[in-house]
């Protein structure tokens, strides 16, 4: 059963400035051409931004000051504000961005040896209703533009020192990827350019609920970015109770989905499971989703839920954890468990935002 379209629509932002500057709608090529600059400098902008870190165009300063000086005038390199700055004792970093029509996202930087990924938002809120997640509490209010999802990319590239980059991108932050493909799929294009961030696609990580006509409009588009699938449960019942969209899709159109992804990528797919305390952990659960995965060549990543306040659900005990781990090893499942990172800064997606609202009421 194919989703039902109005899953992939949310209402539209018309209160982001006309010219922000990384957004490919801001004209810039075009505001150059009629200024008489050579069309490089367009590319020569989008480095210092990508590549040199440029906080303003005053840094630029290889530019004509002339054009500097205009180019402040009829465009912003920034149209977010950043409203909270966490860090954890790991390294972890936790930005909460207030956008130009007031609205919060949030995005993460995580240090891990020698790898510097960030995970960022796709919409402000989510659409998709996974009970247990806190990006979703409120439902959908817009997608982000392009520019506001590179901008997150640069606002956390920012809290490096000079001699650090991103290495690793996952769209796993607030909103559903797939329902605002139009905006990502530029996005990360400007992300692996190797005159600006650099990020090779095979690092880039893009993930889902299951929307199975954006798996295969990806899968058309651009097949060379890891595939997530967040499933959580191995049957339909289960999962429509904590993943609501499921109730329209189903799980035998999610995974056939899946499988065409890999069928036309060759990239290994990735099934995200959240624990749930006493919901999904037990071992009758692990053999269902040992089943469900079969011969695949995929990798189930398990992620103990970290505890948001004021909702009922519930971290899964290490004992409960480790015989859910068991069971798919002995059944030959790939497997792997998320780390925690950034618990203490409320690194869970959505939560730092939810926390934030909730002080200011």
């Amino acid at each position: 059963m194919a989703a039902d379209p109005a899953f992939l629509t949310v209402v539209e932002s018309t209160a982001v400035p006309q010219r922000h500057v990384l957004d490919p709608s801001s004209g810039l090529a075009a505001w150059l051409g009629q200024r008489g600059q050579p069309a490089w400098r367009a590319a020569a902008i989008r480095r210092w931004l990508h590549g040199r870190r440029a906080a303003s165009f005053a840094d630029m300063t290889d530019l004509p000051r002339d054009l500097r000086a205009d180019l402040d005038a009829d465009f912003r390199i920034w149209t977010t504000t950043i409203a909270v700055h966490k860090r954890a004792e790991d390294g972890t970093e936790k930005l909460l961005l207030q956008l130009a029509d007031g609205q919060r996202i949030e995005c993460v930087l995580l240090r891990d040896g020698d790898r510097r990924t960030v995970c960022i938002s796709s919409q402000v809120g989510c659409a998709m209703g996974c009970v247990f997640c806190a990006s979703g509490i409120d439902g959908v209010v817009r997608n982000l533009t392009t520019g506001e999802i590179v901008e997150q990319l640069l606002r956390l590239a920012a809290l490096l020192p000079a001699d650090e980059r991103l290495s690793h991108i996952v769209v796993m932050g607030m909103g559903e990827p797939l329902a605002n493909l139009d905006r990502l799929l530029p996005a990360l294009a400007e992300a692996q350019d190797p005159q600006g961030l650099g990020i090779s696609q095979r690092r880039i990580t893009v993930s889902t609920v299951g929307l199975p006509p954006g798996i295969d409009r990806l899968a058309a588009a651009n097949p060379g970015y890891h595939l997530a699938v967040s499933l959580h449960a191995a049957d339909d019942d289960l999962r429509t109770r904590l993943v609501p969209v499921n109730k329209a899709i189903g799980l035998a159109d999610v995974m056939a989905a899946a499988d065409r992804y890999w069928e036309t990528s060759g990239r290994r797919l990735t099934f995200e499971y959240v624990l749930l305390g006493g919901v999904n952990d037990s071992p009758d659960h692990a053999a269902d989703l040992a089943r469900l995965m079969g011969h695949r060549a995929a990798l189930v990543n398990v992620i103990p839920y970290n505890a948001v306040a004021g909702m009922p659900w519930k971290e899964p005990t290490q004992a409960a954890r480790e015989r859910f781990l068991d069971v798919l090893r002995d059944a030959g499942v790939n497997v792997q468990v998320r780390r925690r990172k950034g618990a203490r800064i409320d690194a869970a997606c959505g939560q730092l935002r939810r926390a934030a609202a909730q002080a200011a009421t």
